[in-house]
């Protein structure tokens, strides 16, 4: 058994026009729903390119804050790469590490090591089923002067994405497939109006 915690997740997109419907859907099907609006900063190692020449993928670090929350801290995460799709056809199960930081996220990612390469406002929902939690949202752009983020465009995709709300470990006690039988359940559940799969990310 490996000592990694992994997330769990499948993903899917849709159109504007069948935003009501999916939204009733999920609802339905969910403990409790709020809205949501985060900021999401990709950062790679500073040396990221280096490694890519020498056939290694860098591991990128994340930064993410919740805007509607004020008491909402920076939470810094990092994905390292999917397991096998012949182990997992039907998820993504990567290994997650996350830690949250107090004060300036920005700041104590430059003192790893790493350097800035995006940032995303994503603008949506979040839904709890269970062990899940269930983000739906569209991407917003970021205003090159003002640094704020532009509202979507109403033709923008929709994205969804159905995960594990907490890291998990694989034990006896609680296996994987647990978490990848609880994605399951909502593919079913949204079957005919939102296909969700895995992708690797």
């Amino acid at each position: 058994m490996s000592s990694h915690q992994y997330e769990v997740a499948i993903f899917g997109e849709f159109f504007s026009q069948d935003l009501q419907a999916i939204l009733n859907r999920i609802t339905l099907h969910s403990e409790s729903a709020h809205k949501m609006h985060a900021r999401e900063i990709v950062f790679e190692p500073f040396d990221a390119q280096f490694q890519r020449d020498a056939g290694n993928d860098p591991v990128l670090l994340r930064a993410r804050k919740e805007l509607l929350d004020p008491e909402s801290k920076w939470l810094l995460y990092s994905y390292l790469k999917p397991e096998s799709v012949r182990v997992y056809p039907e998820a993504t199960v990567r290994p997650w590490a996350t830690c949250q930081v107090i004060g300036d996220a920005l700041s104590f990612a430059s003192a790893l090591g790493y350097v800035r390469r995006s940032q995303i406002y994503k603008r949506g929902y979040v839904f709890r089923r269970g062990p899940l939690v269930i983000q739906m949202f569209q991407q917003e752009v970021v205003d090159p002067k003002t640094q704020k983020p532009i509202p979507a465009h109403a033709d923008t995709l929709w994205e969804v994405e159905v995960k594990t709300a907490a890291p998990v470990r694989n034990t006896q006690e609680t296996p994987l497939s647990q978490s990848v039988d609880a994605v399951l359940d909502v593919q079913l559940l949204m079957k005919g109006l939102l296909d969700l799969r895995r992708q690797d990310v």
